[in-house]
């Protein structure tokens, strides 16, 4: 396998699947005290715009990665802003 691929892919993985137990332990726990609603908002605004980037250029790697990416930080965000909205920050 090429180093350029597999370096790539290592830094895909790790960058994706890092938002994992972040997103498990706020499903289990509904605390997202200390998380910043402006950094999900944008965070996930690059996501997207890297999931359309991936899509227009016919990047898989890229557009999967950020699909994942995506689907383990949005519920951290949603679950934030219910929270914000009933007054538990």
């Amino acid at each position: 396998m090429d180093t350029t691929l597999l370096v790539g892919l290592l830094a895909a993985f790790f960058t994706t699947f890092a938002f994992a137990p972040q997103s498990i332990k706020t499903l289990k726990t509904r605390n997202t005290e200390g998380i910043s609603i402006t950094m999900y908002i944008m965070f996930l605004t690059g996501v997207i715009s890297w999931v359309v980037y991936g899509f227009l250029r016919s990047d898989i790697a890229v557009l999967i990665a950020n699909v994942i990416t995506f689907f383990l930080a949005a519920p951290v965000l949603l679950i934030t802003l219910i929270n914000y909205k009933r007054g538990k920050k």
